[in-house]
């Protein structure tokens, strides 16, 4: 009987010294581009921290605009555009979050194969629907024949919002170990206080992350805004969202863009900045609930 040589498949061959070419040439190439990403991130917040940080002041976050409808000049702040896309995006978030939630529990704790196919497809189209899209749906709908309001912006907003709060819920609730809803069934207890009294709470972190970063990008969307909600009065500080339009920052950056002349175009840079800024933060707050809920769902 041969002896056998255990060294030999250790041996380095031609096609193993091919394969490790190929691993570090794919390592070099992934490295390089995650460093490629951050280098373009900080260099676009750097951009617009240069240019917008002289404009930040006190004044330019809590005075409005010193002019009537439809014009900026120099003087004044955005304090109406802060509020009105607060209200814009809060009013989309009271709307999206409850749907989001309860389509995630359809499909995660009641759907039978059959059905939680054609939703999700349904829910992944409208996450990868163009917003301007969205927006002139919504404007055939609320706005033609009438008038731009918050609302519709609003509505717009939480239909963008709506697919990523399901997914991000689905996938919070798909993380709630099975053993707490068998233990559940076994003490008599029905599936929807089982849902409601404990699966729901388990996945909490997760769903407070996926609706902060769906805030984070309503936020930051322009087209929905500017077809539905561009005829606010810019001296207006509190409106009715569901009656008239709202200024908002997006707005602001392009009719300061438009307008043109530094102090003007500085103001752009400057509202960029605070939109930035809001993004940043929201999604620095999801992060850290997100390794929060992973640290409990650990537990």
């Amino acid at each position: 009987m041969a002896a056998v040589d255990y060294a030999r498949p250790l041996t380095p061959s031609g096609n193993l010294r091919r394969r490790r070419t190929v691993d570090r040439v794919m390592r070099g190439a992934a490295t390089f581009a995650a460093f490629l990403a951050v280098a373009i991130l900080v260099a676009f917040i750097y951009a617009i921290v240069q240019r917008g940080a002289s404009v930040i002041s006190f004044s330019f976050l809590t005075e409005n605009p010193s002019t009537s409808f439809g014009f900026h000049t120099p003087t004044g702040g955005i304090a109406n555009a802060i509020i009105g896309t607060a209200l814009i995006v809060g009013v989309a978030t009271v709307i999206a979050l409850p749907l989001g939630v309860l389509i995630a529990i359809f499909l995660t704790e009641y759907a039978t194969p059959r059905w939680a196919s054609p939703v999700r497809l349904a829910l992944d189209l409208l996450y990868g629907l163009p917003s301007i899209v969205i927006a002139l749906f919504i404007y055939g709908l609320l706005v033609y024949g009438h008038t731009q309001s918050g609302l519709a912006a609003s509505l717009a907003l939480a239909m963008i919002m709506l697919p990523l709060i399901a997914r991000t819920t689905g996938e919070s609730l798909a993380l709630v170990p099975r053993e707490l809803r068998d233990a559940s069934f076994a003490l008599g207890i029905s599936r929807w206080r089982t849902t409601a009294g404990i699966t729901v709470p388990s996945a909490l972190g997760g769903i407070i992350t996926g609706t902060v970063l769906a805030v984070a990008r309503a936020a930051g969307e322009t087209a929905p805004v500017l077809i539905l909600s561009n005829l606010a009065n810019p001296t207006t500080t509190s409106a009715s969202v569901f009656s008239q339009p709202l200024n908002n920052i997006p707005y602001d950056i392009f009719n300061f863009s438009e307008e043109g002349g530094p102090t003007n175009i500085a103001k752009a840079w400057g509202c960029a900045l605070v939109l930035v800024a809001f993004v940043l933060i929201a999604n620095l707050v999801a992060r850290l609930l997100q390794a929060r809920s992973r640290r409990m769902t650990s537990r």
